[in-house]
C-alpha cells in the first residue's frame, strides 16, 4: 500500500531530524577537538562539495532559481541557526541544548498560520501545547540549562523556524536540489573567507567524524526540504520534537548522560503529541 503524501511528509520530517541528531553529536565531538568554527566549515564545505559532485551532470539547470532573493534569507537563516546550535552544544548538553531548540515548532505553526495561510485549528495547538508541555519537563526551570549558553539554541530555533516557512514557500515552485545548493554554498563561502582567522589543523582520526557530518548534514537537509514540499510546515512541526529523544540516546550512549526520570517522561509526552498528530492527519476525518 502506497504512502500517501502526509504519511511521507512525516517520515521524511522524522529522518531529517535523526539525521540532524546525528550532526550535531558528531559535531559535538569534533569540536572539541578542532573548534566550534573549525567544525562550522567542515559541515558546510563538506556538504557543498558532496551536493556540487551529485547536481554536476546538471548544474546549469539546479543554479536557476525563481527566488534568488528568497534563497539568500533561507541560506542565511540556516547559516545562523547552525553556528547558534554548534556553539550551543559546546557548552551545554544534548538534550538540553535541543530542549530549548524545541521551541522552534511553535514559531513554525505560528508563522506558517500568518505567512503561509496554513490551518492552525484546535488539535494542532493542542499537540504544540502538550509537547512543549514535554519539552518543559526535559529542560526543568530553574537548572543549568537557563544559563545564557541557552540562549543560543533559542536564537537558534527562531532562526530554524523561519529557514522552514521560507523552504516551505520556495518548495512549491523549485528543485529540493537547488535549495539544498544554495543553502551549502553560502556557508561554506562564508566560513572559507574567515578561515585564516580559526583555522585548527585536522587529523587523521577526525576524518571520520567529518564524513559523518557532511553525510548527515546533506541527508538531513534533503530530508526536510522533501518534507516541507510534500506536508504543511504546521503540520509537520510536532515532529522537531523527535529531536529531543534522539539527543537523550546519544547523550547516553555517547556522553554517559543518564536522563533522569523526568527527562523520560517529558520524551514520552513529546512523543505522544507527534503520534496523535500523525494519527489525525493520516486517518481523522475531522479537519484540525
Amino acid at each position: 500500500m502506497p504512502l500517501s503524501p502526509t504519511s511521507r511528509a512525516i517520515l521524511l520530517m522524522i529522518a531529517a531530524i535523526f539525521c540532524f541528531s546525528t550532526m550535531d553529536m558528531l559535531a559535538k565531538l569534533l569540536s572539541g577537538r578542532v573548534g566550534t568554527m573549525t567544525t562550522l566549515w567542515v559541515r558546510y564545505l563538506g556538504q557543498a562539495l558532496l551536493v556540487a559532485v551529485i547536481v554536476a551532470p546538471r548544474l546549469s539547470r539546479i543554479v536557476k532559481t525563481r527566488y534568488p532573493k528568497l534563497q539568500l534569507a533561507r541560506s542565511v537563516f540556516l547559516f545562523c541557526a547552525t553556528t547558534f546550535f554548534f556553539f550551543g552544544i559546546s557548552n551545554i548538553g544534548l538534550a538540553e541544548a535541543a530542549s530549548v531548540m524545541s521551541t522552534n515548532p511553535i514559531f513554525i505553526t505560528l508563522g506558517a498560520a500568518f505567512f503561509l495561510g496554513e490551518r492552525f485549528g484546535v488539535r494542532r495547538a493542542a499537540a504544540i501545547a502538550a509537547a512543549l508541555i514535554g519539552a518543559l519537563l526535559v529542560i526543568r526551570p530553574g537548572t543549568e540549562v537557563f544559563s545564557p549558553y541557552a540562549l543560543l539554541p533559542l536564537g537558534a530555533a527562531v532562526c530554524y523556524s523561519a529557514y522552514a516557512l521560507t523552504t516551505r514557500f520556495v518548495g512549491r515552485d523549485e528543485d529540493a536540489w537547488t535549495s539544498l545548493f544554495y543553502t551549502a554554498i553560502f556557508g561554506a563561502v562564508a566560513l572559507s573567507l574567515g578561515l585564516p582567522f580559526y583555522w585548527h589543523p585536522i587529523g587523521l582520526s577526525e576524518i571520520p567524524l567529518v564524513i559523518g557530518i557532511t553525510a548527515a548534514a546533506t541527508l538531513g537537509q534533503l530530508s526536510l526540504i522533501r518534507a516541507l514540499m510534500e506536508g504543511e510546515a504546521a503540520m509537520l512541526a510536532p515532529f522537531s520534537y523527535t529531536g529531543i529523544l534522539f539527543s537523550i540516546i546519544y547523550g547516553l550512549l555517547v556522553f554517559g548522560d543518564i536522563p533522569s526520570w523526568l527527562t523520560l517522561l517529558g520524551a514520552l509526552v513529546i512523543a505522544s503529541a507527534g503520534i496523535y498528530v500523525w494519527h489525525r492527519e493520516t486517518f481523522g476525518k475531522v479537519k484540525a
